[in-house]
């Protein structure tokens, strides 16, 4: 069966390219050899002969001017050699059936229709043609290397933000199952309620992720429901407040998480009660920007920065890929003080780009 692919091996294949092409060449200039009349057996010699006069001029340009030449935009040499190469061959045409035929075939009596210069002609058509023709494979050829690299990079940027993504659920959910287990132990009664909210994140997270853009009111439920999971686990006091006009817009899954886990690991201490969580998220008219700052832990600055770095180069790298030049994000890392600004033009709910 006669499929795409079969034909695309076809046009790629030289020899089917030549056979095809000399093939109809020859239909073509056997009919204007002959003109009205019919056809008869000197019309097929003259002209499987004229047919050997341009093939070993069309070869030659195909498989040394052009890609010794053209190919490397030596174009004026290129040009010098082609219209050399034209006036040669077409030459060696015209003497060819003016004076050697009747040596190479004496049986029979060949007469020359065509004036030096309508030799040129032929010659420069069929030169002409077959250069832009292997132009037109090469390009053909080149397109086809550059959706192949592109399909692969794609499947390269695909498999890393998979990763990235990845990186997100099992350190989510190690800190969660410690506030499980701390409630558990206690024998706490909000122990069944934290569960609920794990079970509603981690559906969340398995089952409604698996696309590029979810609504942004599904992820703000995510954060809320994480709020209220660590707030079984430490007595920070939080400060969390949203203004979403439209909450119908799209933003990429689990992007916001990562900077939330961060506050709270190194913003959030039970016996600390100066530490502090303070979010403000605002979106109007698909103009996402969130403000979250946190206090900062005894370890060191450098202690500080190598714990956070990963989350945040994971954010960067997804925000590189889905936003481009359409984000803002500012890291401002205090004496006391961490703070992060993120700013996103989001997509609307039919899934077009704001902005």
């Amino acid at each position: 069966m006669i499929n795409r692919t079969t034909i695309q091996k076809w046009l790629l294949n030289s020899w089917f390219l030549h056979l095809l092409f000399w093939s109809l060449s020859y239909y073509v200039l056997l009919h204007i050899f002959a003109g009205s009349s019919e056809i008869q057996k000197i019309d097929w010699i003259y002209t499987a002969i004229f047919m050997f006069t341009l093939v070993i001029a069309v070869l030659p340009n195909l498989y040394f001017l052009v890609p010794t030449l053209l190919s490397k935009k030596k174009y004026l040499a290129f040009l010098v050699a082609f219209v050399v190469s034209i006036l040669l061959f077409s030459y060696f045409n015209y003497l060819l059936f003016d004076r050697l035929i009747d040596y190479v075939l004496p049986g029979y009596y060949f007469i020359s229709y065509y004036s030096f210069w309508d030799i040129v002609k032929f010659f420069l058509v069929f030169l002409s043609a077959t250069t832009l023709l292997k132009l037109s494979k090469e390009w053909f050829t080149l397109s086809e290397v550059r959706q192949k690299m592109a399909r692969i990079e794609k499947e390269k940027v695909e498999t890393e933000l998979k990763a990235l993504k990845n990186q997100v659920n099992p350190h989510f959910l190690f800190n969660s199952l410690n506030v499980l287990y701390s409630l558990v132990r206690k024998k706490a009664r909000e122990a069944p309620d934290a569960i609920i909210k794990l079970s509603d994140i981690l559906r969340y997270a398995l089952y409604e992720t698996n696309t590029d853009y979810v609504p942004l009111k599904k992820e703000l439920k995510m954060i809320r429901d994480y709020i209220d999971l660590q707030s079984y686990r430490v007595n920070t006091r939080v400060s969390f407040t949203e203004n979403a006009e439209n909450d119908d817009v799209k933003i990429v899954p689990l992007l916001l998480l990562p900077l939330f886990e961060n506050a709270y690991k190194h913003g959030a201490k039970s016996a600390d009660r100066n530490s502090f969580i303070k979010a403000d998220i605002d979106c109007k008219d698909g103009r996402f920007r969130l403000s979250l700052s946190n206090s900062k832990s005894g370890k060191t600055e450098s202690d500080f920065k190598k714990e956070s770095g990963i989350g945040l180069e994971n954010i960067r790298k997804r925000l590189e890929h889905y936003y481009e030049d359409r984000y803002k994000l500012d890291i401002f890392d205090e004496k006391d003080v961490f703070k992060v600004s993120l700013q996103l033009e989001l997509a609307s709910s039919q899934g077009l780009a704001l902005g």
